[in-house]
């Protein structure tokens, strides 16, 4: 903690002058060779000859015990020194021998300040020093620093930093930026108890007290952006903080949301992307790109980078930045959906979101079942019927009636498992099964989609027959007839089974 002005030191003998005294005749009493000593540490104190300093004051304090001067200037020298346990002990000391000593609480509290942290017992003594001593400006400002930055009290901050610069307006150079501190977090208080127009007001005191605090400027722009709904007050002020600091990644950051609101995506791409070049590590100014990118340009490629940077930087993300939780997996997904038809990446950013967040489930899983029934589509013209059969599987379990729903190939999905599992696994149960349902959910199914309908039966019915159920191999046969399949093994095999 740094208070001006003040050095703590309390001199009551600038120099020495021999004389008889204390009944000692022809001689020097113990007092007055004291006094020398600790004369001579002052002098060493001033020059930051910490040692020698102590030396004498040790001097001073074996020819008096009760030099409660010399205390305290050796507590100031062990403070120092970094020893902060012996200047407490002698600043305690000091007191003890002169319970009045104003300047021994105040340098006490320094050391509890400074070398402590303990804010409990540097408000004790500055508050001490205040008492014994109404007009002590420094004790009012160390206090306003102990309260400001040890208890987050800004109010009483605010209170004891304005008493100081009245008992001394010498102090209006160091003191106003920290009276402009304490409104400046007082403000922050505010603005998180939901109070934006004493937050704006506090911050725009903080401003009046130092022009130049880019994070007041800030602070308001966000105040007046989330608190208030006043974007053009909120841009100016953004932008004022980046012409003070244009270092400033988080204003950047801020004046793209409120671009991003405002609906000037192409300004909004700009200042998330100076965010980010001033902090390469900040994946929320990623994550906004990407939404920019992927909601308001439908550039999904750049969308799809953001949101793989923001996730890689954060995996956590999306449920850090409540309440969107898992929506910059979500929206990476529909990136790739919308835009690139990878199948693999939508089904693995929309089960993370799921995973994240069990509610976007309802919105979810149909497209992560039309994900699934893609990409089986995909494996079914590469002939990987084992991983067609997985993925029509659990597109149809998300969304039993996905057939229906994915106009116009209805009864697809059941028909293709069916499909593999005759052609590439010649379990005929399953193909039974599946074709039985394609043909339930659809009776005009074969008609729709000509030449393979008669096939399904022809096939079921081929099942049947090696299962040695005649008469429903027949009933298929026979109907993969009607459809115009009467022709080749299957109708061969009719002709000598079903007779």
């Amino acid at each position: 903690m740094k208070v001006p002005g003040r050095i703590g030191l309390s001199v009551l003998v600038a120099f020495l002058t021999v004389s008889l005294c204390c009944g000692e005749a022809w001689g020097v009493s113990d007092k007055a060779r004291a006094v020398v000593h600790h004369a001579k540490g002052l002098s060493y104190h001033e020059k930051g000859q910490w040692d020698k300093a102590i030396a004498e004051y040790n001097k001073a304090i074996e020819l008096n015990p009760e030099y409660a001067d010399a205390y305290n200037n050796r507590g100031l020298a062990y403070q120092g020194k970094g020893k902060f346990d012996q200047a407490i002990s002698d600043f305690s000391k000091a007191i003890e021998l002169d319970p009045k000593f104003a300047e021994a609480y105040f340098n006490r509290g320094l050391v509890y300040a400074d070398g402590k942290g303990k804010f409990d017992q540097v408000i004790s003594d500055f508050s001490k020093a205040i008492e014994l001593d109404p007009k002590f400006a420094e004790a009012y400002f160390g206090r306003g620093v102990a309260y400001a930055d040890g208890k987050g009290k800004y109010d009483q901050a605010i209170s004891d930093y304005t008493k100081a610069l009245e008992l001394n307006p010498r102090f209006a150079e160091e003191l106003n930026p920290r009276l402009a501190e304490a409104y400046f977090n007082r403000g922050v208080a505010y603005r998180h108890k939901g109070q934006p127009d004493q937050a704006i007001s506090d911050y725009t005191k903080a401003i009046e007290l130092n022009p130049e605090y880019a994070d007041a400027y800030n602070n308001r722009g966000v105040a007046y952006a989330d608190g208030k709904g006043k974007f053009d007050q909120a841009i100016s002020d953004f932008s004022k903080a980046i012409e003070l600091d244009p270092k400033f990644a988080e204003a950047y950051f801020n004046r793209g949301l409120v671009y991003q609101g405002k609906g000037k995506f192409d300004q909004a791409i700009s200042d998330f992307s100076k965010a980010i070049e001033l902090d390469p590590k900040f994946a929320e100014a990623y994550f906004n790109r990407g939404l920019v990118y992927a909601d308001g340009k439908g550039q999904y490629d750049q969308a799809i980078s953001d949101y793989t940077k923001a996730l890689e930087l954060n995996p956590r993300f999306a449920e850090e930045l409540n309440p969107r939780l898992a929506e910059a997996y979500f929206n990476r997904g529909l990136a790739y959906a919308q835009g690139k038809g990878k199948f693999d990446q939508v089904i693995s950013d929309f089960s993370k979101a799921i995973e994240l967040n069990p509610r976007l489930a309802e919105e979810l899983n149909p497209r992560l079942a039309e994900a699934y029934f893609n990409r089986g589509h995909a494996y079914q013209g590469k002939g990987k019927f084992g991983q067609v059969i997985s993925d029509y599987t659990k597109a149809l379990e998300l969304n039993p009636r996905l057939a229906e729903e994915l106009n116009p190939r209805l009864a697809e999905a059941y028909f293709n498992r069916g499909v593999a599992y005759a052609q590439g696994k010649g379990k005929f149960d399953q193909v039974i099964s599946d074709f039985s349902k394609a043909i339930e959910l659809n009776p005009r199914l074969a008609e729709e989609l000509n030449p393979r309908l008669a096939e399904a039966y022809s096939n079921r019915g081929l099942a049947y027959l090696d299962l040695a159920q005649f008469d429903h191999g027949c009933q298929d046969l026979q109907k993969a007839c009607e459809l115009g399949l009467c022709k080749g093994l299957a109708w061969a095999r009719r002709q000598v089974l079903c007779q």
